[in-house]
């Protein structure tokens, strides 16, 4: 009989990937998946970095590289921190991955033994929950209001437990609430991560798509003592294909990461890396980010307006000012994963909200994507959603 690690007990199949096969059918309205929009992507922009990368740089493009990432595509992302997250470093400080969830999946790796606590947001992201199981840590979701976290909560577990080992955040139009954290609490946090002394991973994968309001500067801007990973990515503002994120943290800490890189993939993809620093010295990236913003900001909209028309009372949900999600909360009698499957015999997908709770419960929740449908089919996916919470209210 084949006998596994015992850690293969902890994982289970991502429950958005699951529904994303069902919702691969045409005829299915899908809010589940937190896809950009494909209709945006730069095809023929991209087509030509890659013909230039290929006709000026072939050998070298198809061949192995270092570890670190391609020395002039980490410039672009040192130089781009800097002016959007407020990030002062250097090429030194940064390694490019194979997506940020490479790095969230390296961050427990780095920090985490069995049994060893990792906080974070409640809820959180279901794929770095995911990620961080493999490791067999325990979970402690620290309350959350529309503000963030909430860190009276936060400053009172770091009190009274002394195995807390890492804590992971989405301070920006955060996955799965769409909420953004205010100065004052960004602030708060950092003062308390100084004086526990504890890692903290800035992931920040929808930072740059902000629709109104002033941008906050990231954890990591704020970071006097080297505690703050931070995990970028060029997913959402250009192509996810290409499966290019990246990790800046202080030498110390980097350098783990390096290894870990160096026994999972050995290096991010050099073509990969080559053709999109040869996209960013072709084109205007912050061009091309305030189109996708214009169009995700129009479908916000709507979905938020076709909400407050279709759903019933006793329904609420978040307001992002940003990002790819709103969060929907219903009475706490309705389990929205078995909802679920009413949804899809009417052909409208969610993520049930579940999965987003490592301990389980919040059944009653669940979320929207709001990026990857046309403006007429969210209106009639939330007609088709509002029918069906309605019955089962």
């Amino acid at each position: 009989m084949v006998r596994f690690a015992e850690r293969m007990n902890r994982l289970t199949g991502s429950e958005i990937r699951e529904l994303l096969k069902l919702t691969a059918q045409p005829d299915i309205i899908s809010f589940a998946g937190g896809m950009p929009a494909p209709e945006l992507f730069p095809v023929e922009q991209m087509k030509a970095a890659a013909i230039k990368v290929l006709d000026e740089n072939g050998k070298a493009a198809l061949q192995y590289s270092t570890t670190e990432g391609f020395p002039a595509l980490r410039e672009k992302i040192v130089e781009r921190m800097a002016i959007k997250n407020g990030i002062k470093t250097d090429i030194d400080h940064v390694l490019v991955t194979s997506g940020s969830q490479q790095g969230l999946d390296f961050s427990a790796r780095v920090f985490i033994n069995k049994g060893d606590v990792i906080l974070l947001e409640s809820p959180s992201y279901l794929g770095a929950i995911n990620a961080f199981k493999a490791c067999e840590p325990d979970f402690i979701s620290v309350p959350t209001d529309n503000d963030g976290m909430i860190m009276e909560e936060l400053e009172k577990i770091l009190s009274t437990n002394d195995r807390v080992k890492m804590i992971y955040v989405i301070p920006d139009f955060q996955n799965p609430s769409g909420r953004t954290w205010t100065m004052e609490r960004r602030q708060k946090f950092m003062e308390l991560i100084n004086r526990f002394e504890i890692p903290v991973i800035e992931d920040n994968p929808y930072g740059e798509l902000r629709f109104e309001g002033e941008n906050m500067p990231s954890l990591k801007s704020m970071d006097t003592k080297g505690l703050v990973i931070y995990l970028g990515t060029f997913s959402k503002i250009l192509a996810p294909g290409y499966r290019l994120g990246w990790v800046c943290a202080e030498s110390e800490i980097l350098e783990k990461y390096n290894f870990m890189k160096q026994a999972s993939d050995l290096q991010a993809s050099t073509i990969s890396q080559m053709e999109t620093n040869a996209f960013l010295e072709m084109n205007d990236l912050d061009a091309h980010v305030e189109k996708i913003k214009e169009v995700y900001r129009k479908r916000r909209t709507v979905m938020l307006d076709a909400m407050k028309e279709y759903f019933p009372e006793g329904v609420t949900w978040t307001i992002p000012n940003g990002g790819l999600f709103t969060w929907v909360t219903l009475p706490e009698h309705i389990n929205t994963k078995e909802m679920a499957l009413q949804c899809l015999e009417q052909k409208v997908a969610y993520v049930p909200g579940g999965g987003f709770y490592p301990n389980g419960g919040h059944e009653n929740n669940f979320r929207l994507n709001y990026s990857c449908m046309p403006e007429d089919r969210i209106v009639e996916g939330i007609r088709r959603l509002g029918d069906v919470i309605r019955k089962n209210m």
